[in-house]
């Protein structure tokens, strides 16, 4: 009897901690490290390539490091990612700790504030999940996660898709999921 109440309140623990994680806005630092907004050494060390192994969602934020003194953050249109032209940007920012609030599904576009750094890749294009129904794919769908972006709409050349990458989203569901199926499992023994 004990046994059965243990299983159960170790798997309400499980539902919750999944809820949570679902309910929960994401501050996301930009290249997963302070000094990842610079002008990349190779285009496999481009943000870019960061970014398709992620899945970003209406709420969540993005977060930049970078020494203001020498470099800003540009909010743009495709067309100016594209040119990297840094005049007449939707948003600039240059305080060396930028948080920026994905508050729309849809592409974003940022560049470098120094246009020299642009050319040479400092850039970042996402696309934010829609918001509709939630967060999609995942657990509770069963469906795959939306592609990232194409480097074919923007012109630029197209990257290999990333081999054994996963969202943190996707990681959680993998490990809670195997905690989840291990308890239930425990319980029929």
């Amino acid at each position: 009897m004990a046994r059965t109440t243990l299983v159960d309140t170790c798997c309400q623990f499980f539902f919750l901690l999944l809820l949570a994680d679902l309910a929960c806005c994401k501050e996301i630092l930009v290249g997963g490290k302070p000094s990842a907004w610079k002008v990349p050494s190779s285009p496999s060390d481009s943000l870019n390539k960061w970014a398709e192994s992620l899945r970003f969602h209406v709420g969540d934020s993005l977060v930049w490091k970078y020494d203001g003194e020498k470099d800003s953050v540009l909010q743009v249109t495709k067309e100016a990612y594209i040119n990297c032209n840094i005049t007449n940007p939707a948003a600039n920012y240059s305080n060396g700790d930028t948080k920026v609030k994905l508050d729309r599904s849809g592409p974003f576009f940022f560049i470098s504030g120094t246009k020299s750094n642009c050319v040479e890749g400092e850039k970042l294009h996402i696309v934010v999940m829609s918001s509709r129904g939630g967060h999609t794919g995942g657990f509770f769908t069963g469906s795959a996660p939306s592609p990232a972006p194409s480097h074919a709409l923007l012109g630029a050349p197209a990257v290999p898709p990333a081999t054994g990458s996963a969202s943190y989203l996707t990681r959680q569901f993998g490990v809670l999921g195997f905690v989840g199926l291990a308890i239930v499992m425990l319980s029929f023994h």
